[in-house]
């Protein structure tokens, strides 16, 4: 099979790529067209996949290209990972948002709507060529804001794009530990939006465990999720949150953490990859092992104001474990090219799964996917917060489509004032200002007054 890699340039790709060598199955990979724009990351990002296919027998083999067309030609799968501004429009996305006093996360609030402006018009021409060079090609998108991402290329893929993310199965991963129980054995009851989901019950053998779970302190306190939100809050929720609802449930804090932050999370991977990228190539030591050490180093600072915020202290060593996006895609694209049933949380089409959402909303549930692509499986309603959130966030999101799609200024203006983390039109009229200022992605909205 021939997969393609859209930000082949990206830091993640060594993940992806360490989980096809290590897929000996019938019918894998043999084949990985790296695409990017920028050929000199391209190459930083092959050196370190040559390192980690050195005595492999039978790796992959990587080809680059800066065309897209010949990229997605001929391919099976398409793994999208762009980021449309770079690492440097993230930082500025930040430092903008909570310079303005708002959240300035990348893919929550202000911050994450000012990345969908930026990338959802270059995703709608990715998925328009995907339709025009590959149509039997599917497409895993991996690039953030994923679920609104997922939705801007459903609207001309179908089903055949489909979104992951790597935060509800860790999620997933550390309850079944807490709980002492087989996360393969177990059914996890998780629905809502990609960064904006809950954790309802956990199923073992027809019986849920959860509420065994949030009665014991101890179990409840012992992983990520327990010491960030804390056991008093979880209890009164009844479910665990997806850690990004750390934003909302606690949006002062995280937000007076960061501002009081020497540097904002942007920018301190933007300081970890320069260092990266820039290596010389005759330097001492591998290509993987400065990546390795560049990947533990922003995998241990990672959401560090909010367990700041929250006396969470360090991440366990059980939490900087990969195993997140990369084995979530593998298990995606083997359970479609080769009929293998399997249940996935992923981003797809709500086609009525979630009450009080359109068919066409892409949500964040668990799903069965075989040959013939993802089905989302009929889960419980929303109820009481978690449904308002939910359709709130999702008007939010539909009014980003709107602009990025019509160039619609009074759209994005609506999308900003509407999220629930940004407090006020006025504060949103300056931060649209500000965003249109600083990034010449933004050029395509029209002027003060929509025609």
């Amino acid at each position: 099979m021939r997969l393609t890699v859209l930000g082949g340039g990206g830091f993640r790709v060594p993940l992806v790529y360490r989980a096809l060598l290590a897929d000996q199955g019938k019918d894998r990979v043999t084949e990985v067209v790296l695409h990017d724009l920028d050929p000199a990351r391209t190459a930083v990002i092959r050196r370190v996949l040559a390192d980690q296919a050195a005595g492999v027998p039978d790796a992959p083999s990587v080809t680059a290209t800066t065309d897209l067309d010949e990229a997605l030609t001929g391919t099976d799968f398409v793994f999208s990972a762009i980021r449309v501004g770079g690492t440097e429009g993230r930082v500025a996305d930040e430092r903008i948002a909570l310079e303005e006093g708002v959240l300035g996360q990348e893919t929550v609030g202000a911050g994450g709507i000012a990345y969908g402006l930026r990338t959802v018009p270059v995703a709608v021409r990715i998925a328009q060529r995907v339709a025009a060079v590959a149509p039997d090609a599917w497409v895993i998108n991996f690039t953030n804001p994923a679920g609104l991402v997922t939705e801007a290329m459903s609207r001309h893929l179908g089903d055949r794009v489909i979104g992951i993310c790597d935060t509800p199965v860790g999620l997933g991963r550390r309850v079944a530990a807490a709980l002492g129980v087989d996360p393969q054995s177990a059914w996890f009851d998780y629905a809502g939006l990609n960064h904006l989901g809950w954790l309802r019950a956990v199923r073992v053998g027809g019986r849920d465990v959860l509420p065994d779970l949030l009665a014991d302190e101890a179990a409840l306190t012992s992983f990520e999720e327990g010491r960030l939100f804390g056991a008093e809050w979880l209890r009164a929720i009844g479910a665990i949150p997806n850690e990004y609802l750390h934003y909302y449930d606690f949006n002062r804090d995280a937000v007076a953490a960061m501002r009081a932050a020497e540097r904002n999370r942007g920018a301190l991977v933007l300081e970890q990859q320069r260092d990266f990228y820039a290596r010389p190539v005759g330097a001492p030591g591998s290509a993987l092992e400065t990546w390795e050490a560049t990947k533990r180093s922003r995998e241990s600072t990672y959401m560090a104001e909010n367990r700041e915020a929250a006396g969470a202290g360090e991440r366990a060593a059980a939490d900087l474990e990969s195993g997140g996006y990369e084995k979530v895609a593998l298990a995606l694209m083997r359970a479609i090219a080769h009929d293998e049933r399997t249940t996935l949380i992923l981003n797809v089409r709500n086609r009525g799964t979630l009450t009080g959402l359109d068919d066409d909303a892409v949500v964040e549930v668990p799903c069965l996917v075989d040959g013939n692509g993802a089905r989302p499986v009929t889960a419980d309603p929303l109820t009481g917060h978690a449904l308002g959130l939910v359709t709130t966030v999702k008007a939010v999101d539909r009014a980003v489509l709107e602009a990025a799609t019509t160039g619609s200024r009074a759209a994005a203006l609506r999308a900003l004032a509407t999220h629930p983390l940004v407090d006020s039109v006025t504060v949103a009229r300056r931060l649209l200002e500000r965003y249109e200022t600083d990034s010449p992605h933004l050029g395509y909205l029209r002027g003060k007054a929509d025609r």
